[in-house]
């Protein structure tokens, strides 16, 4: 009885710890250009030889890491509402583009563990070519003019919505929200007439809780947007991405040595930075000089 009681516990010992083995996923840092994601195999109890038992657990390694880069890819946030996942969902497009990226991942290390099992990482890049960003994006056939400057006053009602992929998803209108005062560096400029020699623009949402997504929105406080995808060459954003998300100004060097510096007053729907009127009046009239909105060098510190 006592040899069958400790069997009995061997083999719940050895249970749980396959069951407790993780299938660790790397951070998703989509921003910085690449999704990662590590599985982990184990051989059956019972193989051949040690390259039969390193081959079986190699395999399971490898489609244990295809689940976590899907189900990763799947969670990414494509705009202030949408995620990847749900774009699947809606568009038998999007699901195709998807999976082919998911099965075409790049093994970008592998390795036999002591105790037999095996990892294996899988990376997929975001932006460029075969990279997510051309799996969301649709080609932005008529890119939609730059909205007057002033119409940041004027009363905004949402119209159609508006356009973040080219596939019909849609940010909400930025409901009303509690303002902030503006530390904006734009208020100090001349009313109605470019500064120039802008490089890029960085907008400080520090202790808002902005969450980095694929297609931000930045908008007027009266919810009008005046930065988006519809506004953009479609290939520049599959190829760079609409905005970088850093930490602090010394970390912005997307938005070049001479950037246009605006305080964002709050974020609509976590993810669309809003701007007080006059901030958003200064940064399409130096866009107009400038062109730095059109060449996507925008940076959002968080």
């Amino acid at each position: 009885m006592h040899l069958l009681k400790s069997g009995i516990c061997a083999l719940l010992v050895c249970a749980l710890a396959l069951i407790s083995l993780p299938a660790a996923e790397a951070a998703t840092d989509w921003n910085g250009g690449s999704i990662r994601a590590e599985g982990t195999g184990i051989a059956p109890a019972r193989t051949v030889s040690a390259a039969q038992a390193r081959a079986l657990a190699r395999r399971a390694a490898i489609a244990d890491a295809y689940r976590a880069l899907a189900e990763q890819i799947q969670g990414v946030d494509v705009d202030a509402t949408t995620t990847v996942e749900n774009m699947m969902v809606a568009n038998d497009t999007v699901r195709t583009h998807v999976s082919a990226l998911v099965r075409g991942a790049r093994i970008v290390s592998e390795k036999a563990l002591k105790d037999g099992a095996y990892t294996v990482t899988l990376e997929v890049p975001v932006f460029g070519v075969g990279s997510l960003a051309s799996s969301v994006f649709t080609r932005n056939e008529t890119r939609a003019q730059w909205v007057s400057p002033d119409s940041v006053y004027e009363p905004y009602d949402g119209g159609r919505g508006y356009d973040t992929t080219g596939y019909g998803t849609y940010t909400t209108p930025a409901a009303p929200a509690r303002r902030t005062p503006s530390t904006s560096s734009a208020a100090s400029a001349p009313s109605g007439r470019a500064v120039g020699s802008y490089t890029g623009l960085i907008v400080d949402c520090r202790g808002l809780g902005l969450r980095p997504v694929m297609s931000p929105v930045i908008k007027a406080d009266n919810g009008r947007p005046i930065y988006g995808y519809k506004n953009l060459d479609s290939d520049k954003v599959v190829q760079n991405g609409m905005a970088g998300y850093v930490r602090s100004e010394s970390d912005a060097t997307r938005a070049g040595r001479n950037p246009l510096i605006v305080r964002a007053v709050a974020v609509d729907a976590g993810a669309n930075p809003v701007l007080s009127a006059d901030d958003a009046r200064r940064v399409l009239i130096e866009n107009g000089a400038s062109g730095f909105l059109d060449a996507t060098n925008v940076v959002f510190i968080r």
